[in-house]
């Protein structure tokens, strides 16, 4: 982690607990992260979030709503923010369905340095990785923004299997036209291979809707 840096990532970290708070604080900004501290759920909705890799301690027993249901509503409202619960009175069930929503770990009071350091590492990491993907596919849907219309129709059809000479066919052009518009389709694409063109294809969802050729 760079400490101090403007895009390390941060720990958002909502407990009512002062005493709680702090020592997670202390904890956490022991091995260099960022930390915010929040007293409730609501707290934490009306704050302005930074634009980075980040992950969200939260207490299971909050005033108001409850932890779980401050999960549900985050992935209701498409909030992909990586979880880990902390309680002093889990049990089973409850830590089932909170996996289940997908949180990164259930952690019961009172937890080992170690394992909270850990679970909240694994969680900016899962978050890291969600924000590489979605800006290589923004930077997908940019690139194939920049295609013509018959370019756009082509790679449809390449991506679903079709030869050239198929393409030619469906689309009423010759087969040298059609090569013209793959390699446009490549250089604008920047894709080094028709596997990395298709992938990229899949990715945006092109093609989809062409019917494979017999």
């Amino acid at each position: 982690m760079n400490k101090g840096s403007a895009v390390s990532p941060v720990v958002f970290v909502v407990d009512d607990d002062p005493s709680v708070r702090t020592s997670l604080k202390e904890l956490l900004e022991s091995v260099g992260l960022r930390v915010e501290l929040f007293d409730s759920a609501d707290a934490f909705i009306a704050s302005r979030l930074p634009d980075v890799a980040s992950c969200l301690v939260l207490d299971v027993r909050l005033p108001g709503r409850s932890g779980l249901e401050f999960q549900t509503e985050l992935t209701k409202a498409g909030t992909p923010l990586p979880i880990i619960f902390i309680t002093g009175h889990g049990d089973i069930p409850m830590s089932v369905r909170a996996m289940k929503s997908g949180a990164v770990e259930f952690l019961t009071k009172p937890f080992r340095d170690q394992d909270l350091l850990e679970a909240v590492r694994a969680a900016i990491e899962r978050d890291r990785a969600r924000r590489q993907e979605e800006n290589s596919i923004a930077a997908l849907k940019t690139r194939f923004a920049s295609l013509t219309a018959r370019e756009k129709e082509v790679i449809g059809y390449v991506s679903a299997g079709f030869m050239n000479k198929q393409i030619a066919t469906e689309i009423g052009c010759s087969e040298v036209t059609v090569k013209v518009h793959r390699r446009n389709i490549m250089q604008k694409m920047s894709a080094r291979s028709l596997a990395e063109l298709v992938r990229m294809a899949d990715l945006l969802g092109v093609g989809r809707a062409v019917s494979k050729p017999h």
